[in-house]
């Protein structure tokens, strides 16, 4: 079993986890989160004023896969995350050491 942790833009979160319904996920969670890199320090504007924005937005993409369908699952998180420009995100994989717990 292993673990999935990505941090797409959100105006792909939904075409990454289109990608995702043709692997067996075991278990997963999405969620909002707010992002610190390279992209940091960028002014917006909004309502006539300028602001610093140096979390942006960012969704968070957290999946169990069995460990045979790792590389397809990368494969379809890479295939539609990626923009080509700064901040397209991260993916953090690890390996699930117990899997099996009682209750």
């Amino acid at each position: 079993m292993t673990f999935i942790k990505a941090l797409v833009k959100p105006f792909r979160a939904q075409a990454v986890l289109s990608a995702l319904t043709e692997i067996e996920i075991v278990g997963g969670t999405v969620r909002e989160a707010m992002g610190y890199g390279r992209q940091k320090n960028r002014l917006h504007r909004y309502l006539g004023s300028e602001y610093d924005a140096s979390f942006l937005p960012k969704v968070e993409i957290t999946l169990f896969v069995n460990d045979q369908d790792v590389p397809a699952a990368l494969k379809a998180i890479v295939g539609q995350a990626r923009t080509g420009r700064i901040g397209d995100g991260k993916i953090l994989v690890l390996p699930c050491l117990d899997t099996h717990v009682s209750w």
